[in-house]
């Protein structure tokens, strides 16, 4: 496995690598990279650990290729000399201190040991790291073993790691959408219990991982998760209102269910997607018993409804003007009826209407994924 590994690292990467431990330094790759590498996907990106303190690796690879990024949280940035440059991240071991604010440290403070730098981390297969020069694991927290299992499991105690940075519960179930892996059950106890520190991270924090999260293959898994947490509760809490929410013979599922098979099931973008999810927020508040039919239910509206709620919620968000305009767009158009006797002047209008060609891929994506999560097998 490890010369499997090895082969994927870029010669420059290495070259950051041996310039260090030519030096006398450790050189470690850590992190996501080492994750994806062990699960055989190709890494965005490789982050170096090493005992050189900044200023040494500032003088080790010189002005103009080593960015003082994080100093303050013994980062360098170095760059590569390839075209483009490719940036690594270079960080010192180090220790923590108090988290008061939920996202940072109230201090840093350099270790010793790679063992120590790994203990802060998050997840066990976040806390992997690999000797590229060594060919060696090393792998304190059996982070390997929680690969193979597909488990996401906090380093140490859970409550203690999601009461450090109150965005790595939102992580979990990110990752746990992009891998199709399962949270471990102690782990996944403890969000509940450290909502309080989650609802001091920034809506931008929140939005960017929300959107990597509907990005996912099966997006359904992270937002189930949110809910069973209590973090859909405070991201998306009108959502909620949907839950068991039932409607009429046209759909198998109730308002809440249905809404995560067209998620899954609509192809496009994480902005697309979150329309999506949003397409029927409307849903229960323009619910109204159908005279003349016990247990059938109209939505008269519900897409006007929707789009209302949806520009709130994507200002909450804090979504540039333009993704919250196609969002509220597709929310409220997404209810069209296209009929074969349309003519060319109709054609138009529709277009006009629904914001221009550039809304129409968005719609009938949309539309496809919305026959298909009604759960009959009908096709588009």
């Amino acid at each position: 496995m490890t010369t499997a590994m090895r082969a994927q690292i870029p010669p420059d990467v290495l070259a950051v690598c041996r310039r260090l431990r030519d030096a006398g330094h450790e050189a470690h790759l850590v992190g996501g990279g080492v994750r994806d590498m062990l699960l055989g996907r190709q890494p965005a990106d490789f982050d170096v650990a090493t005992d050189a303190v900044p200023e040494a690796v500032l003088d080790l690879f010189g002005k103009g290729f080593a960015v003082p990024t994080g100093l303050k949280h013994g980062t360098v940035t170095v760059l590569t000399d390839t075209a483009p440059p490719r940036h690594v991240e270079v960080t010192t071991f180090r220790g923590e201190g108090e988290y008061l604010d939920g996202r940072r440290p109230s201090s840093v403070t350099y270790v010793k040991s790679l063992r120590e730098d790994l203990a802060r981390r998050d997840f066990t297969m976040n806390a992997i790291a690999f000797d590229p020069l060594a060919d060696a694991v090393t792998d304190p927290f059996e982070g390997r073993a929680d690969l193979s299992r597909g488990v996401i499991r906090a380093v140490g105690d859970p409550m203690a790691r999601f009461r450090e940075d109150g965005l790595r519960p939102m992580r979990a179930v990110r990752q746990a959408a992009q891998l199709a892996f399962d949270i471990d059950p102690p782990t996944q106890a403890a969000i509940r219990p450290t909502l309080d520190v989650f609802r001091k991270v920034s809506a931008e924090r929140i939005r960017d991982e929300l959107l990597k999260l509907l990005g996912a293959p099966q997006p359904s898994r992270g937002l189930l998760l949110m809910r069973d947490t209590g973090l859909l509760g405070d991201v998306i809490p009108e959502l909620l209102e949907s839950v068991g929410c039932t409607q009429n013979r046209f759909h198998k599922h109730d308002v809440f269910d249905h809404t995560l098979h067209v998620v899954d099931e609509t192809r496009g973008d994480p902005i697309l997607r979150l329309g999506a999810l949003l397409h029927d927020v409307g849903k229960p508040r323009a619910r109204q018993p159908r005279e003349g039919a016990p247990g059938e239910y109209s939505f008269f509206q519900h897409e006007y409804v929707g789009a209302t709620m949806a520009d709130e919620i994507c200002r909450r968000l804090k979504l540039a003007n333009a993704e919250r305009e196609r969002v509220v767009g597709v929310v409220k158009n997404h209810m069209f009826f296209y009929q074969p006797d349309w003519t060319d002047g109709t054609v138009r209008r529709f277009v006009r209407r629904v914001g221009g060609h550039e809304a129409l891929d968005d719609l009938f994506a949309l539309r496809a994924g919305d026959v298909a999560g009604r759960g009959f097998g009908e096709d588009p």
